[in-house]
């Protein structure tokens, strides 16, 4: 008879867990999206509520028709193949009306940082600069020119020639 006892725990422990299964397959049916699984483990209505987005990039044609000289001058220099808007941010708006905003001119220390600061993990051709050591907190922008940053690929304004000599040169 202990054994028939000892049985009940087992019994009521698979009563509850019939009980919490049927509770959550109930919960589910409310919970999960009636497009789930139409293309596999995906909700089928996502590819609509993603295409009802506002377009945000503009893309670099747009930005070159319009800049042409900046197009002329990048496309020579080391960022031939970076594209504006990872530079300046979403510039769609931009694009379609020009006068509606003004494009960030990002700041150059922090801005170049992100891809040239020195790190063992990039491409050995890849340049990569010690920050602190190369520029002495002056901003990339004033020995370099963002849009072809070597030295001598493309003359910079006589602001950025002026502060450079302000500083000793700083390179």
């Amino acid at each position: 008879m202990s054994g028939l006892k000892d049985a009940g725990h087992l019994f009521r422990f698979l009563g509850l867990f019939v009980i919490a299964f049927l509770v959550f397959w109930l919960i589910r049916g409310y919970v999960v999206p009636k497009s789930f699984g139409e293309y596999g483990h995906y909700r089928g209505a996502a590819i609509t509520d993603i295409a009802n987005h506002p377009v945000k990039f503009a893309g670099h044609q747009a930005c070159e028709q319009c800049h042409t000289d900046i197009a002329d001058t990048k496309t020579k220099g080391a960022h031939a193949h970076v594209n504006c808007e990872a530079c300046h941010g979403a510039l769609a708006q931009h694009a379609n009306d020009p006068t509606s905003m003004t494009p960030v001119k990002p700041d150059s220390a922090v801005l170049c940082a992100r891809c040239h600061t020195a790190s063992a993990a990039k491409p050995k051709g890849f340049p990569q600069v010690d920050i602190a050591d190369h520029s002495n907190g002056l901003p990339c922008a004033t020995c370099h020119n963002p849009h072809s940053p070597v030295i001598g690929s493309d003359a910079k304004t006589t602001d950025a020639a002026s502060a450079t000599a302000a500083t000793g040169g700083a390179k």
